[in-house]
């Protein structure tokens, strides 16, 4: 299974057989509203703090995908997910709830990728018969504990981006129908020094070539074998640095069609995004509604989905730490 350095091709080829995905009412204004199966009218989705707001969104999404897949909870073997709150207690208290065996990871705004390459690891190995993968983010509990609470008002920088409200979670199995995941490159954590938490997308672009580099590499591929490649959430800065970056390392991305999730999600004409979008939620819920049912719809066949994150604390911030970045890449076929 392992192929080159750090990839693992899946020779089972384990399925995505449903998704599902739940966004804020901000979300729900983007141009991506209709590939989204829940859309909430109000941000604290009738609890009484972000954090347990954020919470139910995985909660939904879980629940709904183990729905669709026409299965119960008590049919998951194991669940795989993750956030960017501290302990990872949106998805630890999510796991709570579900009462699904559960294994918690912290990729930052990768760990949609990466709770994806280890479900399908485990499903193409006999591991578990189902698995479900789930990532959350809500824009008000991450900017209160990265950045500034939203009631403090503060003034962004053009370099910042605007942190997704919403979850995103599939089932895999080796039965049944729906698309195939069938390989993963598993990142190295890229730091260039940067410290500005403002400015995610030019840490992360790093992270995000040098996954790709490898996943070529690894997989003895050219860019042109996918229909789409799409990173997590570089947003503007970090697209235009990916770009550079492609050309002076000789990756002749331009034999495909490149795109950012950070920037498909919102109506840069219409919503006051910055740079774009961010946050565990934003690659989820545009892989798992979006770019899926073009998939599903024979309109994708191919598609290689890096999800980036960037490593950082607001103890290391504080500290002066740089942001140490990374990014994880999987493969989707119909």
């Amino acid at each position: 299974m392992l192929k080159g350095h750090q990839s693992w091709v899946f020779e089972n080829k384990p399925k995505i057989i449903s998704t599902a995905t739940v966004v804020g009412p901000f979300e729900g204004q983007g141009p991506l509203a209709e590939d989204f199966d829940i859309i909430h009218a109000d941000l604290y989705l009738g609890q009484d703090s972000w954090e347990k707001a954020e919470r139910t969104l995985l909660e939904e999404s879980a629940s709904l995908a183990i729905e669709h897949a026409g299965l119960t909870k008590e049919q998951i073997q194991f669940l795989f997910g993750g956030d960017l709150m501290n302990q990872i207690i949106s998805s630890s208290f999510a796991a709570r709830t579900l009462s699904i065996p559960y294994i918690g990871m912290f990729g930052a705004c990768s760990t949609s990728m990466e709770s994806l390459a280890m479900a399908s690891y485990v499903v193409n190995s006999g591991g578990a018969k189902y698995a479900a993968a789930g990532t959350c983010s809500h824009n008000a509990s991450v900017e209160k504990q990265f950045r500034y609470p939203t009631e403090y008002g503060s003034q962004k920088p053009p370099t910042s981006q605007f942190t997704v409200t919403g979850s995103g979670a599939a089932v895999l199995s080796l039965e049944g129908e729906g698309p195939s995941v069938t390989s993963a490159t598993i990142g190295r954590v890229i730091d260039m020094g940067i410290t500005d938490p403002f400015n995610m997308g030019a840490a992360m672009a790093p992270a995000a070539v040098d996954t790709i580099e490898a996943h070529f590499r690894d997989l003895q591929i050219e860019p042109s074998y996918y229909d789409l490649i799409v990173t997590g959430d570089l947003s503007k800065v970090g697209y235009a640095i990916a770009n550079d970056l492609f050309k002076r390392h000789n990756i002749p991305i331009h034999e495909t069609n490149y795109q950012d999730c950070g920037m498909m999600i919102y109506d840069y004409e219409k919503q006051q995004v910055q740079a774009g979008a961010s946050g565990c939620a934003c690659s989820a819920v545009v892989t798992y509604g979006h770019l899926l049912k073009k998939v599903q719809r024979g309109e994708l066949k191919r598609i290689l989905v890096v999800a980036t994150g960037a490593l950082l604390s607001p103890i290391s911030y504080q500290q002066g730490e740089s942001i140490p970045c990374i990014a994880h890449a999987v493969s989707i076929e119909q």
